[in-house]
């Protein structure tokens, strides 16, 4: 947005500036239209910056000071994940860019874009969010350093911070503020940090009034209600001290979200972050009116390139929010919940003829869906504050977790059924176990909205690495393939399953890839593209992967340096260490031959343009290595190996530069959010496909 813009909209200043680390798109699947779009509805003057340089603050400057605050994000993913691959390879595109080009933000970049902010309007309150900030929002492992950081709120300085979906935090702190205004008209970061403690889904640095774990209560802090219950979490102090805390801590925040009643306080230093409940998801009346907002569905037009996220979701449709399955390796539930919020079908078919009036849209709906395509219009039966289970999936499909399929179905037929619509998809996926609960929806996913290829997620094949994934057991992604490939030849169809798998999960032994290849060969299936699992900031893997334990505590392998996983990796992934072997090659005469740069950086260089056998999903972290663990391998089964126990802190720091932007990196990994640029989170779901064929071996 640009001061003439403002000027067309007779607006004299914004109450509300948005900094994002995203181009912009009009489009509800991307964060800063959808919050800006949410905030302009309800009155309040907003603009947004994407991709501000972050060496001057001119372009922060650009519309001028807000009345009320500036909300800054790093975009639809974490941006260490959006800059290096699972193998610490800078990556070399970015889909949330002008171009698909890398490079156009910084490395943490909430905590650069805060100071940025700082800069620009000197006393301005700051509030942060987006899925960077809000998976960062106490003590966590970070896999780019190698070590405990402290909550994103200490390090980045901001005022504020609003975690999980946003569209209640928001539109409360703009409330709360507008009546913080001083003689001059404006607000500053003082008035922000006293008006948005309390409200719901939002985070604020907060002062003890006990000090010391061995205190009365040592999570005692200002201004919690004397009757509030309050969940304490272990300090960042005593997780220094004890890593294996950091399990625990996971375990609570993962309660505190799904129990959504409590505060919970986590202190660090001598102040403590003081999460307030989280904000309820909204209500179906409440969903539709966001999505009716008068979104141009396309980039900016200032913009010269194309936005590849932008062709990714131009066709799609979200249905509703939140995800059941609790997996242990993504942060959907722990950023939009477990619990699910659904549009109306007559919101959702409004959206289906706007779509269809564009004069581009060629009749085709890519995806209508979320997380997961079959769980619209789910709820729990359940009260949320007293359920202890951490999955409504896992080990099997809670009872009190309420859908009715044939409602989705019905939508779905009515979608196609619709003026202009040629084919309609589900392009998003469905959760096999729940899909193999209602056999008449099963059938119609297959033969009727699958266009070639089903994408699901088995991620593994033994059991024991699945149950530590919370994911379903083999027998049930074996029924369900045999389910597929029925109804796809009742149709006269030739279909594919297109399955996601993962290396280098926590427990997952070389022998258990083994198997998994093993499982794959006899069915004639050969992966193009497997995701080797890396922790992102604060899922349960992740703890996992840092302290070599299950929740429980029982002792767990962890495929932890760049030899060991990626062993595992090449065992489904030979080619690409054939790649690998081959480019590093080709660097050693090219160094020969030119003289011009060492042997190690130009076989990594090459490697980064030759082997792209890792998925861009979930996470990626700095180079930190050379690349010779590539053609390692062992004859010793892992299972031999004792269970490695938790580093203490410590390793190579690796945040960006300061005063000028990083070198190519950047990635069009989706995560969190079941749709590109719906974060506003997964770290999840949009990955390279690979087909296999769901019918007869090969």
């Amino acid at each position: 947005m640009t001061r003439e813009e403002m000027d067309r909209l007779g607006w004299d200043a914004l109450d509300i500036l948005i900094v994002s680390g995203d181009g912009y798109v009009d489009h509800p699947s991307f964060a800063a239209a959808l919050l800006g779009r949410w905030l302009v509805a309800h009155g309040y003057r907003t603009g947004v910056i994407s991709q501000p340089r972050w060496d001057t603050p001119q372009d922060v400057q650009r519309m001028g000071r807000p009345t009320l605050f500036t909300a800054v994000s790093a975009g639809a993913l974490d941006s260490m994940l959006a800059h290096y691959t699972a193998f610490r390879k800078k990556r070399h595109d970015d889909a949330y860019t002008p171009g698909g080009k890398a490079g156009a933000r910084p490395n943490r970049a909430v905590t650069v874009y805060t100071s940025l902010v700082r800069q620009a309007f000197p006393g301005m309150g700051v509030v942060i969010g987006g899925i960077e900030a809000s998976l960062r929002r106490i003590t966590h492992y970070d896999f780019w350093t190698d070590k405990l950081r402290r909550p994103i709120l200490q390090d980045s300085k901001a005022d504020c911070l609003v975690y999980g979906m946003g569209e209640r935090a928001i539109l409360a702190l703009a409330g709360a503020m507008a009546l913080s205004l001083d003689d001059t008209g404006t607000a500053d970061a003082a008035a922000l940090r006293r008006a948005s403690f309390g409200i719901p889904g939002t985070a604020v640095m907060g002062r003890l009034l006990h000090r010391g774990e061995d205190a009365e209560n040592p999570c005692h802090a200002e201004g919690i209600p004397e009757d509030a219950t309050v969940m304490c979490l272990p300090s960042h102090e005593a997780m220094e001290h004890t890593p294996a805390l950091l399990m625990e801590a996971t375990l609570m925040l993962e309660r505190h979200v799904q129990a959504a009643q409590a505060w919970a306080v986590q202190p660090s230093g001598d102040r403590a972050v003081v999460l307030a409940p989280p904000a309820p998801p909204l209500e179906e009346a409440e969903m539709d009116s966001l999505y009716a907002l008068p979104f141009a569905r396309r980039a900016h037009p200032a913009y010269t390139q194309p936005i590849p996220a932008e062709a990714m979701i131009q066709t799609s449709i979200t249905t509703h929010r939140g995800c059941g399955g609790g997996c242990s390796f993504c942060s959907l539930a722990l950023h939009q919940g477990r619990r699910i919020a659904s549009r109306s079908r007559d919101s959702i078919l409004s959206e289906v003829r706007a779509m269809s009036a564009i004069p581009r849209f060629n009749g085709s709906i890519s995806d209508v869906g979320g997380p997961s395509a079959n769980m619209w219009q789910a709820r729990c039966a359940a009260d949320p504050a007293t359920c202890r289970r951490t999955s409504c999936m896992h080990p099997g499909v809670c009872p009190q977790f309420k859908v009715d399929q044939s409602l989705a179905v019905d939508m779905l037929r009515r979608i196609r059924d619709e003026q202009h619509i040629r084919h309609v998809r589900v392009a998003s996926g469905v959760r096999f176990d729940l899909a193999m609960r209602d056999d008449n929806a099963m059938r119609a996913y297959t033969m009727e909205f699958t266009g070639g290829q089903l994408k699901v997620a088995p991620e593994h094949i033994c059991d024991t690495v699945l149950h530590l994934m919370r994911k379903p057991g083999l027998t049930v992604f074996e029924a369900f393939l045999r389910a597929f490939e029925r109804y796809s030849e009742a149709a006269g169809k030739e279909q594919y399953v297109v399955p996601y798998l993962m290396s280098g999960f926590p427990g997952c032994t070389d022998n258990d890839m083994r198997a998994l290849g093993d499982w794959l060969a006899r069915r004639g299936w050969r992966p193009r593209q497997v995701q080797c699992f890396i922790p992102t900031p604060g899922t349960v893997a992740t703890a996992m992967f840092f302290t070599a334990a299950a929740p429980d505590g029982t002792p767990l392998y962890v495929a932890r340096t760049d030899a060991q996983r990626l062993r595992q990796h090449h065992i489904l992934m030979p080619d690409a260490e054939k790649q690998n072997t081959e480019a590093g090659h080709s660097a050693r005469q090219s160094t020969a031959r030119q003289g011009r740069r060492d042997q190690n950086t130009a076989r990594s260089e090459r490697s980064a343009h030759s082997d792209r056998s890792d998925r861009s999903d979930r996470s990626g972290r700095s180079e930190r290595s050379g690349r010779s663990g590539h053609s390692e391998h062992s004859d010793q089964p892992d299972r031999d190996n004792p269970p490695q126990r938790p580093r203490s802190n410590g390793g190579p720091q690796h945040s960006g530069p300061k005063g000028k932007k990083p070198a190519q990196g950047g990635g069009n990994a989706n995560s969190g959010t079941g749709k590109a640029g719906g974060q506003g989170g997964s770290q999840s779901s949009q990955r390279p496909d690979w087909n296999s064929r769901s019918g007869k071996k090969r």
